[in-house]
Formats: C-alpha cells, sequence, structure tokens
C-alpha cells in the first residue's frame, strides 16, 4: 500500500499522520482497530494473522 493510502486511512481513524514513518504509521493503525500492532516485527517469515490487510506489504520487507 502507497504511503498516501495509508495516510487516508490514519486520517479516518482520527490519526496524526504528521512526520511518521510508514511502518509506525501501518502500526498505529492496527492498534486504533484493535488489532496487534505488528507490521514489520516478523522474523521468520511466517505471519498467524492471515485475514490482515498489511500481509503482503509486510512480509515483502
Amino acid at each position: 500500500m502507497r504511503m498516501d493510502e495509508v495516510r487516508e486511512k490514519a486520517k479516518k481513524l482520527g490519526l496524526k499522520t504528521a512526520r511518521m514513518k510508514k511502518e509506525d504509521l501501518i502500526r498505529a493503525v492496527q492498534a486504533a482497530e484493535g488489532n496487534y500492532p505488528c507490521f514489520g516485527t516478523v522474523s521468520d517469515g511466517n505471519c498467524d494473522q492471515t485475514g490482515c490487510c498489511w500481509m503482503d506489504d509486510c512480509l515483502d520487507r
């Protein structure tokens, strides 16, 4: 997902997006949605969050 799309999603949730790295902003969105803020933290390439909309971006890192 492009950064402008991430920012748009964050703003809809009432989050401030200024000066945030993409990874941090996605984690903030995950938390605001009531999900575990885990974007980019998987070290072995295995993720059990199969319904996550960020999975493709996360595992491509």
